[in-house]
């Protein structure tokens, strides 16, 4: 499989960042939920550390994929026959993705600064664990992940429409069947 996208498939390298992400968006949501429902102690410690390391990984990753986008690849052309809102919806939700992923990122890492858990979760500073409440980044933070789960329902919700129901075979441009 080539490096860079063709006309009709995406390249090995979009292919990985994607499923990549992906798996560490559900890690990250997955860990986040639960510490968040986690009396405190040191395994909300020791998922929390799991949480900001994959949030900073998905961080790394959306910025690795908006780059490789802008500088090194393009994406396939559009599926044929697919009307012109759609293509503005997918458009949109494709960036409301990127958008929010990297206010997730950036919330959660000044949530975990301004509220000094950065000593806890990065150092060996000693228990409880600060209240994350007080920080104004942690409402944006919360609000955001909320938008990030409808968003992530709604593109996979499309991805499955499309392979299913349309029968454009959208997954195999993403490196699943045929």
């Amino acid at each position: 499989m080539p490096l860079r996208s063709s006309a009709q498939k995406y390249g090995s390298v979009a292919i990985a960042i994607h499923w990549l992400t992906a798996l560490a968006i559900v890690l990250m949501l997955a860990s986040g939920l639960n510490a968040a429902n986690m009396p405190d102690g040191a395994q909300k410690l020791g998922l929390l550390r799991f949480h900001a390391i994959t949030g900073m990984l998905v961080g790394v990753l959306t910025l690795l994929r908006i780059l490789w986008w802008l500088v090194f690849d393009k994406h396939p052309g559009n599926p044929p026959g697919m009307p012109a809102p759609q293509l503005w919806a997918a458009r949109l939700v494709h960036l409301g993705l990127y958008v929010v992923i990297l206010v997730m990122v950036s919330s959660g890492f000044a949530t975990v600064i301004l509220t000094g858990a950065n000593l806890q979760l990065f150092g060996n500073a000693p228990l409880p664990l600060p209240d994350f409440s007080l920080a104004p980044p942690f409402t944006v933070h919360g609000i955001i992940a909320r938008l990030l789960i409808a968003l992530l329902v709604v593109h996979i919700g499309a991805a499955l429409w499309h392979q299913f129901v349309r029968g454009d075979r959208l997954l195999a441009r993403m490196g699943l069947g045929r």
